[in-house]
């Protein structure tokens, strides 16, 4: 990802001016007088995952496991994420399994590689890939299934305005991809027993 140069706060703050003039308002009313400092402080919560390095945060494993290689799985990691088409919210959770090989990692480490991507424009079959692809590559387990399942506020709430529609996406590697009983576990362990994922 090539570095932008940085913008300022007053800049950033001017910006959302702009967008209120436009959309017909008058940002120097008592009530938005303020909205640009706020706006600009949701950004910096929002996108975050930019000054993250999702990678880092698997660094620190644990070998010490008495012996487990079963299947780990961390359910219904809520996340946030914006759609970098319309900026709009994206509202979801991530189902994460992997089989370890011979190190595992603080599930607390696993709900920041999910915030580390999702607090950045996104789509979301990129963040599928992103979350799945950084656990393959950190922790190296036998395989790594990543099922995500999210509403997307730019079609609920503008265009087809179609409520009650949520997207999923999937990735799995190694042993998830290639052994079909190892998929039907973690499937059925979040809940979506006999699915048929290729």
């Amino acid at each position: 990802m090539a570095v932008q140069p940085k913008v300022s706060r007053r800049t950033a703050e001017a910006a959302v001016r702009t967008l209120l003039r436009w959309a017909g308002e008058d940002p120097q009313r008592e009530g938005l007088r303020d909205t640009p400092a706020r706006v600009v402080d949701a950004y910096r919560d929002w996108f975050s995952g930019y000054r993250a390095n999702p990678a880092a945060d698997l660094r620190r494993t644990f070998e010490e496991v008495g012996g487990y290689d079963e299947v780990i799985v961390l359910r219904d990691i809520s996340f946030e994420s914006h759609c970098e088409h319309h900026m709009a919210p994206i509202i979801g959770r991530v189902h994460i399994g992997y089989l370890p090989d011979s190190k595992v990692v603080g599930i607390s480490k696993l709900a920041r590689v999910v915030d580390g991507y999702a607090r950045r424009f996104q789509v979301q079959e990129k963040l599928t890939a992103q979350i799945a692809d950084c656990i393959t590559e950190v922790l190296r387990p036998r395989g790594v299934g990543v099922v995500v399942d999210a509403v997307h506020q730019c079609m609920t709430t503008r265009g087809v305005h179609k409520r009650g529609v949520s997207m999923v996406t999937s990735r799995m590697t190694g042993t998830f991809r290639s052994d079909a009983r190892t998929r039907a576990e973690f499937l059925r362990f979040i809940g979506i027993g006999g699915a048929q994922h290729g």
